[in-house]
């Protein structure tokens, strides 16, 4: 069905039965390798030194198989509110929950990979209506980046973090919203610094769990608290753990061939990330649930989006503008497992008003999911404070 470019329209999931038997089928018929030959019992970190190790594979696959309910997930979706339009020729996902309060304040949420709405699906009631009527509530708008999820895959280069920014101003704009607040961690963050950067007119401030250093940086000055983090960031991105990142910004088409048709391929990819990303101590249903994490990965296989969400490194990776400069209020939030961590003084080059600098106790880099009490109220006072920074 065609739609004008300007239309936006309700949305609802509903995967094929005849694919969710050929998911199981396929996880029933999966060849697995033998296991690591660092096996370690768990629970010792150091299990997971190869990658996810084949006992915590085969638990989750079988749960996969068996137990695990996508119409559940399908229906949440459909809960919080559905829609798609189109934008610059691309099909556009997006969950969207109007807050019923008055004084609400339209919310852009962005998430990166390897994640997708899956990450703010069960905290997005909250934040548009808040139990403590003090906080502050908001419209909240969460699209699915492009190649990911429900929006559309890219047929051709470009779309890269600008064009992503520009595509949600227009997305606001067409819901009404002609100012708003952005969120964003990992692409999100990145995105949601060219929305503050490019777009002042219409992002009344922003919050992130990333930051973005300009280049040549040097530790001088830094507290040694700081020159650890500038030191683990730089090292993971130049080790071996940032091999994924060189993989899907050079040859995503590879990778994406395992990720599309294999949905154990696509578990274990993906899995490693939560696992090594998050604030655990061997595993990451430690903190994450099961079916939080295949909700996430469900979501990648029901619609075919491992290639297409692995071009973001294509289109985007390292190329941040080194003239960019975040004028609006920002606040920042550095959880202190992430894998990615710039201390204040660097932030500060970039993001020239920080109203609210916090580094909570816990918490890696899947707050929403792994801490998400905490995540809603850190996110509902930075933004209070955006906000007052910003009238």
């Amino acid at each position: 069905m065609n739609h004008p470019t300007n239309d936006v329209h309700a949305f609802e999931a509903h995967a094929p039965e005849v694919d969710l038997d050929d998911l199981r089928a396929r996880l029933a018929a999966a060849r697995l390798p033998e296991a690591e030959t660092v096996y370690r019992p768990a629970p010792d970190p150091h299990r997971w030194r190869q990658g996810v190790p084949l006992s915590d594979l085969v638990d989750v696959v079988n749960y996969w198989r068996t137990e695990y309910n996508w119409r559940s997930f399908e229906a949440r979706l459909n809960q919080v509110g559905q829609f798609r339009t189109t934008i610059d020729d691309l099909g556009i996902h997006f969950l969207h929950r109007r807050s019923s309060r008055p004084d609400a304040t339209p919310l852009i949420l962005t998430h990166g990979w390897p994640g997708s709405v899956a990450e703010f699906a069960h905290v997005i009631d909250e934040l548009a209506d808040p139990d403590d009527a003090t906080a502050p509530a908001f419209h909240v708008v969460a699209p699915s980046l492009p190649g990911f999820g429900y929006s559309d895959k890219p047929v051709t280069t470009g779309w890269g973090a600008e064009r992503i920014a520009a595509a949600w101003v227009e997305l606001m704009g067409r819901l009404g919203y002609s100012r708003f607040l952005a969120h964003g961690g990992d692409w999100g963050g990145n995105i949601t610094t060219v929305l503050g950067g490019r777009f002042p007119e219409q992002v009344l401030g922003i919050h992130t769990t990333f930051a973005d250093a300009l280049p040549g940086l040097t530790t001088d000055g830094l507290t040694e608290v700081e020159r650890r983090w500038a030191e683990e960031t730089r090292a993971f991105y130049a080790g071996p753990r940032g091999a994924y990142a060189k993989q899907q910004a050079t040859r995503p088409q590879t990778i994406g061939y395992s990720l599309v048709d294999s949905p154990v391929g696509l578990l274990a990819w993906i899995l490693d990330k939560f696992a090594e990303w998050s604030d655990t101590e061997d595993s990451p249903f430690e903190t994450i649930s099961r079916d939080r994490i295949l909700d996430d990965v469900t979501l990648y296989w029901m619609t075919r989006t491992g290639a297409s969400a692995a071009r973001i490194y294509y289109e985007s990776h390292s190329s941040m503008d080194p003239e960019l400069r975040v004028e609006v209020p920002s606040a920042i939030t550095m959880y202190p497992r992430d894998i990615e961590k710039i201390p204040r003084p660097w932030a500060q080059q970039r993001y020239r008003q920080i109203v609210r600098w916090c580094v909570p106790e816990t918490g890696g880099h899947f707050p929403s999911l792994e801490v998400p009490e905490y995540f809603v109220k850190d996110l509902q006072e930075g933004l209070a404070a955006v906000l007052a920074a910003s009238r």
